[in-house]
């Protein structure tokens, strides 16, 4: 009977704070309007269900992954290509994320920098892919 127990109490708060994890995640879509921003970016409002059902896929692929440990044997080429979407995603959540707080406009008013607001833009991007690069190939080695 204890296991049985232990069995139900594990289902209930997998379930739990999957619904939390998983809610958290949405809200914070919604928060920075990444769909909608998306749409006007891209001229696309007609596809806006198509960028829903992709995250949303996306995060049920993600946590199936995640639970089932699956191993991918590809080449480099498709390695390559899950990379990339990997850092297209992480790019627009942190381009979401400037743009509703405007950091970099107060950032670059604050330093005297408005007139080097793409250069201060760059220097993050290349910065941030240095890091990138830097963990992947120096560091975890």
């Amino acid at each position: 009977m204890t296991a049985q127990i232990s069995l139900g109490l594990n289902l209930l708060l997998g379930i739990a704070g999957g619904i939390a994890v998983g809610g958290g995640v949405i809200a914070l879509f919604i928060v920075l309007d990444m769909v909608p921003r998306l749409a006007q970016l891209t001229s696309s409002y007609d596809k806006v269900h198509w960028y829903e059902g992709a995250m949303v896929g996306g995060s049920l692929l993600g946590t199936m992954s995640d639970f089932w440990n699956w191993k991918i044997t590809a080449g480099p080429l498709i390695e390559l290509g899950v990379g990339l979407f990997d850092g297209v995603f992480i790019g627009m959540l942190a381009a979401a994320l400037t743009e509703v707080l405007n950091v970099l406009p107060i950032l670059a008013k604050r330093l005297h920098m408005t007139h080097m607001l793409f250069g201060l833009l760059m220097a993050m991007v290349c910065g941030k892919v240095a890091g990138s690069l830097f963990d992947w190939f120096v560091y975890r080695q």
